[in-house]
């Protein structure tokens, strides 16, 4: 009887055992907590429009410092690479020669001028006698020749003058600009040919003012027609553009300046039109041939939605947000986006709305269709009730 006890009651203890864990296995699972999500209520606001270019900068005048006359070049009279003021002498030519040149042209000048005297008192005698037939019609005839070659002698003497004065004038060569001034491609005492190759002495380059120039391509044309007709973008009246340069470190230039040309034909090579800004350059920090980038300001967004960039998803056919709808469920939505706004912003073209709660933080946490649980930015989630602390 013991045993049969014994056995009875181990096979009771193991079917309620058995019935326990089944009833362990049967019940449902707790329900997943809503994500804690910080959301951004979407408002229209008016932003400015920027178009940026990769730019070049370039001298505003750039003039090439040529010898007009040859000779033995004697000084080198600035300092290579540096600014130059207009008028400042740059190179000075051996002006001995020309020097002797204007002299001799001189003193033809004075003979041709006595020779002149002397005709004109002869004709001045010659001419009474003449009326009064005292002299013959061919002494008269020779002494008015006489007066006209003379004269004409004097002009031409006097041209010779002139012409020897700006030869000599010549030698000393002065900056036409005030600018940086490139390296001599001459040394001095080298003999300078006006009629090669090696008249070539330098060059100035005016920075101040500096242009900037950037190239517009048809497409970028086409969409801020495109942009304007639609009325998302409102342009500046009378094209009255702002170049704002942003250096290669990141800085941005203090100085802004101004468009002030535009090609009016495309390239046939590149499809695109080059646009130029005058820029001031008081300290000289742009120099010629740097590569900066254009920022062109003056359209607006009238209307604009903008939201951080941490907020956008990019999915496999587009742009995602997830937007809270008024049950507190999380839906999926489309966009478009636009240029970047500031460093952390981007723009929404189209798929969102004011009044719109987008999720800027927790994203990865929300599922589609699911209930949220919104927090303030930064704040962490508040803990179920019953929680073990």
């Amino acid at each position: 009887m013991n045993v049969v006890s014994n056995s009875s009651w181990l096979v009771a203890a193991l079917l309620g055992a058995m019935a326990v864990a089944g009833c362990d296995k049967e019940k449902p699972a707790a329900p997943r907590a809503a994500p804690p999500v910080s959301v951004l209520t979407v408002e229209t606001a008016a932003i400015p429009y920027v178009s940026t270019f990769v730019a070049q900068t370039e001298s505003s005048r750039q003039v090439d410092i040529v010898a007009r006359v040859s000779g033995f070049l004697d000084r080198i009279a600035y300092q290579e690479g540096e600014v130059v003021k207009e008028g400042q002498v740059l190179f000075q030519i051996d002006p001995k020669p020309f020097q002797a040149q204007l002299d001799a042209a001189r003193g033809e000048l004075q003979a041709q001028q006595a020779r002149l005297s002397t005709a004109t008192a002869n004709l001045g005698r010659i001419k009474p006698l003449a009326e009064v037939n005292a002299v013959s019609r061919a002494d008269l005839d020779r002494a008015q020749g006489e007066f006209d070659g003379s004269k004409a002698a004097v002009y031409s003497a006097q041209a010779k003058v002139k012409e020897t004065e700006l030869n000599l004038g010549y030698t000393t060569i002065r900056s036409p600009v005030t600018g940086l001034a490139s390296r001599s491609e001459q040394r001095q005492g080298a003999y300078i040919n006006a009629m090669s190759e090696n008249a070539r002495l330098t060059y100035v380059a005016a920075v101040d003012p500096i242009w900037v120039s950037f190239s517009v391509s048809q497409n970028q044309v086409a969409r801020m027609r495109e942009l304007a007709a639609s009325g998302q973008v409102q342009m500046p009246k009378e094209g009255d553009y702002e170049v704002e340069l942003v250096m290669p470190d990141g800085n941005t230039y203090p100085k802004r300046g101004r468009i002030n040309f535009a090609d009016p034909s495309f390239s046939q090579d590149t499809g695109s039109f080059l646009v130029r800004a005058v820029v001031p350059n008081p300290v000289k920090d742009l120099r010629p041939g740097m590569f900066v980038t254009a920022n062109v300001l003056g359209a607006v967004r009238p209307s604009a939605i903008v939201v951080p960039q941490l907020a956008v998803q990019q999915g496999p056919n587009g742009h995602l947000v997830y937007v809270i709808k008024q049950d507190g469920t999380a839906e999926l939505r489309p966009v478009v986006v636009g240029e970047y706004q500031g460093e952390k912003n981007i723009v929404i073209a189209a798929g969102l709305k004011a009044g719109d709660r987008v999720v800027t933080e927790g994203v990865l946490k929300v599922v589609p269709g699911k209930p949220v649980q919104i927090v303030p930015p930064g704040a962490k989630p508040a803990e179920p009730a019953g929680a073990s602390k």
